[in-house]
């Protein structure tokens, strides 16, 4: 059997996120599994101290890979039509090194499956592998039924180049938050002919500028160019293959702290915490009532290994506290605007 491991990005900004990640993962896929943890940034001491305390959580840094990867996500963005316009909003995850995710395809693992963060496993790993026998790229996502002004590409211009209808173009679109695939399907001789592609022929006008340095975005662009075998449970025609992922949007029922879609109690892969950020999470497991669905779920695998550190109860924040921090994100909106203005007049 080829050797088989689970990736994730991760630094200390996320380290309760972190924690409940790698405790889902040993608990629902498997307790032996190496678990590669990806450098977000040099900020990463309490991600190092807690894999030192685990036997099969590995610190993942391939600098020449991630170096690469940050060079070719910095050059393509650079070359996209949006940075000539006159006025253009930098979006919240304007040149963050989310593409690092993609060392993956550089590490030790010959099959693996990545996972963002965000994220709690909810189930065994076996139809994600057992599609790898068939497919390159496996993923489960709905990213494909977004509406066409903020779909991933322009798709006029993907059939005019391609001579893809939408329709077909649409099913090559997916997220970056979980998939599976195999080391080196995406190479350092791959970026050299996709960067051609991207600037010199600029297709990356095929990206919709709304998603101007939006990892998942280039990365549909990416495998959707490199033309490889791709399968998404969400287009599967077996029902029990489609479910939700999205805590925020979609209905769970949780048995036993873990999640079934509503629809049918189908098990699902993973329960994706997007859009919380961060400092939401740190306050939940410090025992702060945050409204993020099932926090309960999350903290109970965020103290899977320290139970007793679990908060007993929640409690919200003081008048003060919840004033302090209204005028902070207010001055740090400010803050942006004011950062978007200077640059679009240097």
């Amino acid at each position: 059997m080829s050797s088989r491991g689970i990736y994730t990005l991760a630094n200390d900004a996320v380290y309760d996120q972190f924690i409940g990640l790698i405790n889902s993962i040993e608990a629902n896929v498997s307790p032996e599994i190496p678990i590669y943890v990806i450098p977000y940034n040099q900020h990463c001491d309490r991600v190092k101290r807690e894999i030192d305390t685990r036997k099969n959580v590995i610190f993942y840094e391939n600098k020449e890979s991630i170096d690469r990867w940050d060079a070719f996500t910095e050059e393509v963005w650079a070359a996209h039509p949006i940075t000539k316009q006159a006025s253009f909003k930098r979006p919240k995850w304007y040149k963050s090194p989310l593409m690092r995710k993609m060392t993956a395809f550089d590490g030790p693992a010959e099959e693996f499956v990545f996972y963002d963060a965000d994220s709690l496993a909810m189930q065994p790993l076996d139809k994600v592998f057992a599609k790898l026998r068939e497919y390159d790229f496996v993923f489960d996502d709905w990213e494909h039924a977004k509406a066409t002004p903020v779909a991933a590409f322009d798709f006029s211009l993907v059939q005019q180049d391609l001579g893809l209808l939408e329709s077909e173009a649409r099913t090559k679109i997916h997220c970056s938050s979980f998939f599976g695939s195999k080391r080196g399907l995406l190479n350092a001789q791959d970026q050299v002919v996709l960067k051609q592609h991207l600037i010199q022929n600029q297709e990356i006008a095929w990206i919709n500028e709304k998603s101007w340095w939006c990892d998942a975005d280039l990365f549909s662009y990416l495998t959707l160019r490199l033309d490889r075998p791709t399968f998404n449970f969400t287009l599967s025609t077996d029902g029990q293959d489609r479910t939700g992922n999205c805590a925020n949007i979609d209905p769970f029922v949780v048995r036993d702290h873990l999640l079934y879609n509503k629809d049918g109690l189908k098990p699902i892969h993973r329960l994706h915490y997007m859009g919380y950020s961060s400092i939401e999470f740190a306050r939940l497991s410090q025992g702060e009532a945050v409204q993020i669905p099932y926090a309960e779920v999350f903290l109970h695998y965020r103290f899977l290994k320290n139970p007793v550190e679990k908060p007993r109860s929640l409690k919200s924040p003081s008048p003060v506290v919840r004033f302090n921090r209204f005028m902070n994100k207010a001055a740090t909106k400010v803050s942006a605007t004011l950062e978007n203005l200077v640059s679009q007049q240097n």
